[in-house]
């Protein structure tokens, strides 16, 4: 093996490595969502692609949502604040 073909074996694990460390990272950061001290509901259908809430009906984790306000995606709100938001809904939308 010369030595550009072990330099370039190095660079290409040493890449591998810090890729699975970031996906690893990044599936960390899927955690379940902590219920909030103050009083809450769950609100469908106004979440931001990446910012539901955990264990939304068809989705895995909080986090995982695909696309801006995904029917059966829920972040928590304030109680009372969901009928408020334009599209919000306290149970899942048909998608």
């Amino acid at each position: 093996m010369t030595n550009k073909t072990r330099s370039f074996s190095a660079i290409a694990a040493a890449a591998g490595i810090a890729a699975i460390s970031i996906a690893a990272s990044q599936a960390n950061a899927q955690v379940n969502v902590p219920k909030p001290s103050y009083k809450f509901e769950k609100c469908y259908g106004v979440v931001k692609a990446g910012q539901n809430d955990c264990f939304s009906p068809g989705l895995v984790c909080g986090g995982t949502a695909k696309t801006d306000n995904q029917p059966e995606a829920w972040i928590y709100v304030p109680a009372g604040t969901c009928k408020k938001i334009a599209g919000g809904s306290l149970a899942p939308k048909e998608g």
